[in-house]
C-alpha cells in the first residue's frame, strides 16, 4: 500500500471512529468544573442548567468546584483534559480577561472551544439604603467632589471592570477597594464600610427586596427581569456602560463537533423548559442560549470591549 493511500485508510479510521464514539455519546457521567467556590452565580446557573441538560441527554451532569487564582486553575484543569466530551468548563468572563491582566496563563485560550452561552446575571450598582445618593448622576457628581469607595470583588473582576467604566465613561473619582469576593464586597456596603459597589443580580437582589441596599441602575444591556423599574445605565445616558456577570460553557480544544453540537442543543432546550426559567428569572438571572456561533460572536465582542478598558485602566492581576 502506498503511504498516500495508507494515510487516506488512518484518516478514515479515525473519523469513522469519532462518529461512532458521537454517537454513543454520552454514555457514562459528564463532568462540569465551575471554577469558582459553591454558593455563586455562576455555580448557581451551572447546578440548574446541569441538572436540566441531563435529563435531555440521558446521563448525569456532576458539577465540580475548582476555585482559584481568579478561575484559573479550573480553566486549566479543563483546558488539559481529555477531549472526549466528559469534561466541560463553566466560567465566568474571566476566561477572556485573565489573559488581559495576567502575565502569563498556563494554557492557550484556543485550549477551550465555546459551546454555549448558558445565562447573564445582570450587574446592579447600589448602595446602603439610608445612602443620601438616590441615582447613577448623584453617585457620580458625588465622586467629583470627594472620591468615593468602591468596592469590587478583586482585579479584573465583572465589579472592577464597572467601576473603571464609570471613570472612564461617566468621570467618576472612584477608590477601588477589592475584596475577595461580590458577596464580601455587599457586605461591605451594608456595613457602609465602603459607599457603593455593582455585583451579579442574584447576590444583590435578596439585599435590595430586604431594605439593605438601593439599586441605581443595571449595566446590561436591557433592565433586569426580576428588577423591571430599575434602569439600565445607557437609559440614564451613561453609552456603552454594559457588562454582566455571564455563565458560559467550554470544552477542552479537540473535542469532536458532534459531541459539541449535541451538548449545545441539550442546553439550548433545557435553557427554553418553563421549569428552569422559573427558577432562573425571579433571581435576576437571564437565561441565554444560541448556535456555538451566536457564543463565539459574543466572546469576540466582549474581548473587544473589555480589552480596551483594561488596557486603558492598566489592569494588573493582584
Amino acid at each position: 500500500m502506498k503511504t498516500p493511500l495508507r494515510a487516506l485508510v488512518t484518516a478514515a479510521a479515525i473519523l469513522a471512529a469519532t462518529f461512532a464514539h458521537a454517537d454513543t455519546w454520552p454514555s457514562r457521567p459528564i463532568h462540569m468544573v465551575v471554577p469558582f467556590g459553591p454558593g455563586g452565580a455562576n455555580d448557581l446557573v451551572a447546578r440548574y442548567v446541569a441538572d436540566a441538560a441531563s435529563r435531555e441527554l440521558g446521563q448525569p451532569i456532576l458539577v465540580e468546584n475548582k476555585p482559584g487564582a481568579g478561575s484559573v486553575i479550573g480553566a486549566e484543569y479543563v483546558a488539559k483534559a481529555a477531549p472526549d466530551g466528559y469534561t466541560f468548563l463553566a466560567p465566568a468572563a474571566g476566561v477572556i480577561t485573565n489573559a488581559m491582566i495576567k502575565k502569563s496563563m498556563p494554557y492557550k485560550e484556543e485550549d477551550l472551544v465555546p459551546v454555549a452561552l448558558l445565562a447573564v446575571s445582570p450587574s446592579v450598582i447600589v448602595v446602603p439604603q439610608d445612602s443620601p445618593i438616590h441615582s447613577l448622576k448623584e453617585l457620580v457628581a458625588a465622586s467629583k467632589k470627594k472620591p468615593m469607595a468602591f468596592a469590587t470583588a478583586g482585579t479584573g473582576s465583572t465589579p472592577h471592570f464597572v467601576a473603571e467604566m464609570l471613570k472612564i465613561k461617566a468621570g467618576a473619582r472612584l477608590d477601588i477597594v477589592p475584596y475577595k469576593s461580590g458577596s464580601e464586597g455587599v457586605v461591605a456596603v451594608i456595613g457602609k464600610q465602603v459607599d457603593a459597589t455593582s455585583e451579579a443580580s442574584p447576590v444583590v437582589l435578596p439585599q435590595i427586596k430586604g431594605g439593605k441596599l438601593r439599586p441605581l441602575a443595571s449595566t446590561w444591556n436591557r433592565r433586569v427581569a426580576a428588577l423591571q423599574d430599575i434602569p439600565t445605565a445607557e437609559e440614564l445616558g451613561y453609552k456603552d456602560l454594559v457588562i454582566g456577570h455571564w455563565a458560559g460553557l467550554f470544552a477542552p480544544k479537540g473535542t469532536p463537533d458532534a459531541i459539541l453540537d449535541k451538548m449545545n442543543a441539550a442546553v439550548n432546550k433545557a435553557l427554553k423548559s418553563s421549569e428552569l426559567r422559573a427558577r432562573l428569572i425571579p433571581q435576576g438571572i437571564d437565561p441565554q442560549g444560541g448556535s456555538r456561533e451566536d457564543f463565539r460572536r459574543f466572546l469576540a465582542q466582549e474581548k473587544t470591549r473589555l480589552g480596551a478598558v483594561a488596557k486603558a485602566a492598566n489592569m494588573q492581576a493582584d
